[in-house]
């Protein structure tokens, strides 16, 4: 086992003010050492806490938003982050129904556009981290309380990176499944003690030789309860079965649910899906990109595991594109292909036209 790392203030930092957030509290911002905004999220946001956050910033909290949230309000082209200033006199409900991206017809048109701030995209980037939408009312942070969670913008834009970095081996052991019963797993968990991800050692692969690996997104609804929605249930068990079949191989089950927005706005994606819009739109509409993941934390642990080349059992481009990007060869993009059902033919029809994948 590795040495353990310690545990860098940043990250400590980061935590404490996604607690915070996820909490309905604020946070100061800083930029360069100084302060630069005070935060609270606008999902769920109460007349208590914009009342807290007029109090210190000093008047009504301007709306900071993703470049894909203010694309679907209509306000921008889907490329930059927005800022917009309130009406005067403004309630918390009229903020709280320009997060919510399940209501119909809001239109912002008594808000008024913004010059987007250098510590703007950290903002967001932080709400997404607590797993909130990316909206955020701001307000100056010179009047911060004193007791407030203060976290830097620079480390909230690197931590998805050194988060992923910091992965070391804290546990291991052999797992017999039902589709091969020699399996080693080893769990990776990053310095900030964050989620875990697993590698499923199966059989007894060649490390002389390209290893077959699978990066398996993980997915609650499929996986645990073998939703059809999705084809990723089918995938993690026909994944194991096939490198048992191959005499060995690697399956990493990445903390990555819902292409990286997490299982509560997947489900809020699903509703969308419900009204009509297919994945990629309903994502869009959360104020999400088609695809947050990142595949960084499973080249750090292939590394770890001493393998450099692999033959990717994938339908999606641009997973191969990101293991060549952080320095893993991949040899042979190998078919991961399942029958459609009648509640994911949609999903799966969409992943083919709007995202690349190779069926």
């Amino acid at each position: 086992m590795n040495r353990p790392v310690s545990l860098s203030p940043d990250f400590s930092d980061i935590d404490l003010a996604c607690r915070a957030l996820r909490g309905g509290g604020m946070v100061c911002l800083t930029l360069g050492g100084k302060p630069a905004a005070l935060l609270l999220a606008a999902e769920d946001l109460s007349e208590a806490g914009l009342s807290a956050l007029c109090e210190a910033g000093g008047a009504l909290p301007w709306l900071a938003m993703s470049a894909r949230r203010a694309e679907a309000l209509g306000l921008g082209d889907g490329r930059h982050p927005v800022v917009i200033a309130p009406p005067p006199a403004a309630e918390s409900a009229q903020y709280a129904a320009l997060a919510d991206p399940l209501r119909d017809g809001i239109s912002p048109e008594d808000w008024r556009h913004q010059d987007a701030a250098e510590w703007t995209p950290a903002a967001i980037a932080l709400v997404k981290l607590a797993g909130l939408l990316p909206m955020v009312l701001v307000a100056p942070g010179e009047s911060r309380p004193a007791d407030l969670p203060e976290v830097a913008a620079e480390a909230v834009l690197a931590f998805p990176r050194a988060a992923a970095h910091s992965l070391r081996r804290v546990a291991e052991a052999d797992l017999p499944l039902a589709a091969s019963e020699q399996c080693h797993v080893v769990a990776f968990r990053p310095a900030n003690g964050g989620d875990e991800h697993l590698a499923l050692i199966v059989g007894k692969p060649d490390l002389g030789q390209p290893v077959l690996t699978r990066l398996h997104s993980a997915c609650f609804t499929g996986d645990l309860l073998g939703s059809l929605r999705c084809d990723c249930g089918e995938q993690l068990q026909g994944a194991i079965a096939r490198l048992a079949e191959e005499g060995g191989g690697l399956l990493l089950y990445l903390a990555q649910e819902g292409r990286g927005i997490g299982l509560v706005n997947k489900l809020r994606a699903y509703q969308l899906q419900d009204r009509g819009l297919d994945t990629l739109d309903a994502n869009r509409r959360l104020g999400f990109e088609d695809d947050e993941r990142l595949y960084l934390a499973a080249a750090e642990m292939l590394a770890q595991l001493g393998i450099g080349t692999v033959r990717l059992l994938t339908n999606n481009p641009a997973k191969v594109e990101a293991l060549g990007r952080y320095g893993v060869t991949v040899a042979e993009r190998v078919p991961h292909v399942f029958p459609a059902n009648p509640h994911n033919r949609r999903y799966l029809a969409t992943k083919a036209r709007r995202s690349g994948h190779l069926f």
